[in-house]
């Protein structure tokens, strides 16, 4: 078998330091939910594939230049018809980070079952997807759901990030989306919120436990809640096993869950315990909160630096998505 198989919509996207109508300048970059899983497995040395559509225009080569730069091997599906989509990140004064989409008929949201070439699901070691592709269009949806059945019928386990993203779409229609494919998998991967909303009950204050075992009861048996600055649970074949957060001061939040899912499967892919899996993707998810971007490469000493004295948790709940 070959490595991970991963596919998803990856944006250009231009970052600025405070409101956008203030600015006169911004940073271009890329980024994508799961070519950023993809960019931590390659760093980590796990063989990794990821299919993108993208427009056939200058920010589609940027988006496939750099997910290819670090050492991903990149299927990309070009379409002369549709455009890259655009992602707008904002730093606000008041600490929050607010995230604009422009991908409304993007190239990604075009995304078919017929993408997706014969035998690359099937010759995989894993197949990751994201709750993001499941809200990208119908097509999109179709082709995640296409992908889960190659994969069982293949006899490859599926690893489902359930990344809501409530300016896609509403509670009610994902949970429906995201249960059906969490049943399919081998180890599920939620914020709280997103374990609440799939599970479909109320918050309930200390139940990180309960969340991460009803979660994997609806998968099987593995599932992994991440708790922001109170760090993360999982649920391993009915063992439950807690990991405090690892502190840093906190640059940029966006992409430190899919640091934490990528360091999480790439230690389990090597077979390492429940309790180093979550060791490593909780120093990887807080890592990647010191960097300006979704992907770039953190400091790897940040942690042992950090005076603990007055900073930030690793925290992924100050960004508006």
């Amino acid at each position: 078998m070959s490595g991970v198989l991963t596919f998803g919509e990856t944006m250009l996207l231009l970052t600025g330091s405070g409101p956008l109508a203030d600015l006169d300048t911004m940073r271009v970059d890329t980024g994508g939910s799961e070519s950023n899983v993809a960019i931590g497995l390659a760093r980590a040395g796990v063989d990794v594939t990821w299919i993108g559509r993208v427009g056939s225009d200058p920010a589609g080569d940027r988006v496939l230049a750099d997910v290819t730069a670090e050492g991903v091997d990149v299927v990309p599906v070009r379409d002369p018809a549709r455009s890259t989509g655009i992602m707008v990140k904002e730093r606000l004064p008041d600490g929050r980070t607010r995230v604009t989409y422009h991908r409304r008929g993007s190239a990604a949201s075009a995304l078919t079952p017929g993408d997706l070439p014969s035998g690359v699901v099937e010759d995989s070691r894993l197949l990751h997807v994201s709750g993001i592709t499941l809200a990208l269009s119908d097509t999109a949806r179709e082709t995640v759901h296409a992908a889960v059945v190659r994969a069982d019928d293949a006899g490859v386990p599926i690893a489902f990030d359930v990344n809501h993203r409530p300016k896609l779409v509403d509670d009610r229609t994902g949970r429906g989306w995201y249960r059906a494919v969490a049943a399919h998998a081998a180890v599920v991967f939620a914020g709280d919120d997103e374990a609440r909303l799939v599970l479909g009950i109320d918050e309930r204050p200390g139940d990180e436990a309960a969340l991460a075992h009803e979660l994997a009861a609806l998968a099987k048996g593995r599932a992994v809640v991440k708790l922001g600055s109170r760090g993360a649970v999982a649920s391993i074949d009915g063992v439950l096993h807690r990991r405090d957060a690892s502190r840093v001061h906190v640059v940029d939040p966006v992409g430190a869950g899919d640091a934490f899912v990528a360091a999480w499967l790439a230690a389990d892919l090597t077979g390492a315990s429940p309790e180093a899996a979550l060791d490593r993707a909780a120093d990887a998810g807080a890592l990647a909160c010191t960097v300006d971007g979704d992907w770039r490469r953190p400091d790897p000493t940040a942690l042992g630096r950090i005076d603990t004295t007055g900073v930030d948790h690793a925290v992924h709940d100050r960004v508006d998505r």
